[in-house]
């Protein structure tokens, strides 16, 4: 009698499945970063690490999670670029410090662009939540500045992060605030994931459609952080003041957010958007949360991959799969010439779902020029709605 098929998170069969793309891939090389108190840092590579030509990505995690957060985007970017992920001290494999703050944050990460990169090398930097402040941190230091070519920043804000919270659904105002502070600060320990924990992660960070793999990695996760870290993190997102540090961030930006976060609403983006000196966009994703790398890996992998398209001397021209070239399936580079499926060509005039002009639902773009599904892109007047879409643009 043959075995049945093992589950997988989600339900969906083991056998004969394609790999499971949140699953955690091996690093090609592990080391330790020593930052600039002592503290240590795990960081992994991935890619072809030991190819010059290959262009190089960082990528930093935000509260309560890890590594295995980018999971996604390293198995798709380590085909053709050096990937390095780093734990936040106190996350994954990377040990407590004795001290916490956003100094702190930006002091690990240019402990990582030294560690990791060649001197004067450039890389694309993408920061998720507080990987995000983290990048913003570290703006004026001389260690990001030899390194950033570029950034992304994902789901992210500088400053009011608790008063600006929904996660409580109540009015905005002093209760709120002291309810969510509360929350987000609380010490209680989360336990194993169960049913219960899974919804409630789902309602505070993720958006109402997420799938139940999506919510099974993201929770298993966030539940493997320790408390005192995720406490001690806590306190000094509650504090957060990094507005200064935004105007010192002068490389190329790109912005996104889920217009569906109640962790940092789309409230925080458009600000962001409005303050960079250099920033190249804002994409707001409809109907989705705070967990944009894993609620929308392609479509984050491929901001990713246009910014070393872009900005990063000696980037790829080659054909890899999944790379911006214009020989991809839903990708195109230059002006769409409407051959390519879900691709919307020259300018967006429609609005019905799956229409034969390429309008795919949540995609709007001006000319369309090589940019992932429900991506939005060009420059544009500042927040500018397109229709029920609820995809915004601003520069």
């Amino acid at each position: 009698m043959s075995r049945p098929a093992r589950r997988l998170a989600g339900g969906r069969p083991e056998d004969h499945a394609a790999p499971d793309p949140y699953a955690p891939p091996v690093p090609a090389r592990e080391l330790t970063a020593v930052s600039a108190d002592g503290a240590r840092l795990h960081v992994e590579v991935h890619g072809p690490v030991d190819d010059p030509a290959a262009p190089a990505v960082v990528l930093a995690h935000g509260w309560t999670c890890s590594t295995a957060f980018w999971a996604a985007q390293i198995r798709d970017l380590a085909a053709d670029h050096r990937v390095v992920a780093y734990d936040q001290r106190g996350h994954g494999r990377s040990p407590a410090g004795r001290r916490y703050g956003t100094d702190v944050l930006a002091d690990d990460l240019e402990a990582v662009l030294a560690a990791t990169l060649g001197p004067g090398e450039k890389a694309v930097i993408a920061g998720h939540s507080m990987g995000g402040m983290t990048v913003m941190a570290a703006a004026g230091r001389p260690g990001f500045q030899e390194h950033a070519a570029a950034v992304l920043l994902c789901s992210t804000g500088s400053s009011r992060l608790v008063a600006r919270s929904t996660v409580v659904p109540i009015r905005a105002g002093r209760p709120r605030t002291w309810l969510t502070r509360r929350v987000l600060g609380s010490r209680a320990p989360l336990g194993p994931v169960t049913p219960l924990a899974r919804r409630i992660l789902k309602y505070a960070t993720m958006g109402p459609g997420s799938a139940s793999h999506m919510v099974e990695t993201c929770a298993r996760i966030v539940h493997a952080c320790p408390r005192r870290v995720r406490h001690a993190w806590s306190q000094v997102l509650d504090r957060l003041d990094l507005d200064d540090q935004v105007r010192q961030l002068t490389v190329p930006v790109a912005v996104v957010a889920g217009t569906a976060d109640r962790l940092t609403p789309p409230g925080h983006a458009r600000a962001l958007a409005a303050a960079l000196p250099n920033c190249l966009g804002l994409t707001e994703l409809p109907g989705l949360g705070h967990m944009t790398p894993v609620e929308a890996p392609g479509l984050v992998t491929g901001k990713i991959r246009e910014l070393v398209t872009g900005h990063v001397p000696g980037r790829l021209t080659g054909h890899v799969p999944g790379q911006a070239t214009g020989h991809v399936p839903g990708q195109v580079t230059g002006r769409a010439t409407g051959h390519v499926p879900g691709q919307v060509t020259g300018r967006a005039t429609g609005h019905v779902p799956g229409q034969a002009t390429g309008h795919v639902p949540g995609q709007v773009t001006g000319q369309a020029t090589g940019h992932v599904p429900g991506q939005v892109t060009g420059r544009g007047s500042a927040h500018e709605q397109h229709d029920d879409a609820g995809i915004r643009e601003g520069v």
